[in-house]
Order: C-alpha cells, then structure tokens, then sequence
C-alpha cells in the first residue's frame, strides 16, 4: 500500500475474490508493511473457504527457491517476505496429490455451474 491506501487494496481483494478469481501478491511483506497480508488473508476468509488452497514460492527459480501450499485458514503472513510471490486460489481450486512427489494446485479453466 505505498502507492494505494489499504482501503483501496482491501475493496479490491474483495472484489477479485468475490467474482472468483485466483490472486496473486507480489512482495506481498516487508518492514515497512508488516501487518496487510495477515489482514489480507482475514478479509479473504470472509469470502473463501478456508480449505482454499495458498501457494508460498520463495525466490522462484533462484537456488534456495521453496514452494510450500497451505490451506487459507492455515496460512501464516509470517512466512512471507519480499522474495515471496503470494497465490490465492478460487473457490474452484484444488490440490492435487501425487504421492511422493509435490502436490500440485490446480484450477480448472471452465467456470463452475451449466455450460451454455
């Protein structure tokens, strides 16, 4: 929220998670803004299901890259720093195991409900 007051980020949060769309927070922490992705994820909880799948990747295609998925309701904004790309899936979004290997997340590009 340097450039954009909280209360413009949060309207928009809301809407994108209204209308069902998967969310992506870039630099998503920092000293400076501590505290908006902790209220980000309370205010996504008033729209989501807390089984919505949440994807942490930490410094992406760097060696020490991490990729770790949580559920929202157990999603933790102090797992997060600047090197974090934050996703947030929709009501629509699963997550795939694979035994032994990773998980994936997935998202079905066909909307929910009668097809037309």
């Amino acid at each position: 929220d340097n450039l954009k007051p909280w209360e413009l980020i949060e309207l928009r949060l809301l809407a994108a998670a209204g209308a069902g769309f998967v969310i992506a927070l870039y630099n998503p922490i920092s000293k400076a803004r501590p505290w908006q992705l902790g209220r980000a994820f309370e205010c996504l909880t008033a729209i989501l299901p807390g089984t919505t799948p949440v994807v942490f990747g930490r410094a992406a295609g760097r060696p020490d890259e991490r990729i770790e998925v949580f559920l929202l309701a157990d999603a933790d904004a102090e797992k997060a720093d600047m090197a974090t790309c934050i996703i947030i899936g929709s009501p629509e979004t699963r997550i795939i195991k694979r035994g032994e290997k990773p998980a994936l997340v997935y998202t079905p590009r066909s909307a929910a409900g009668p097809r037309r």
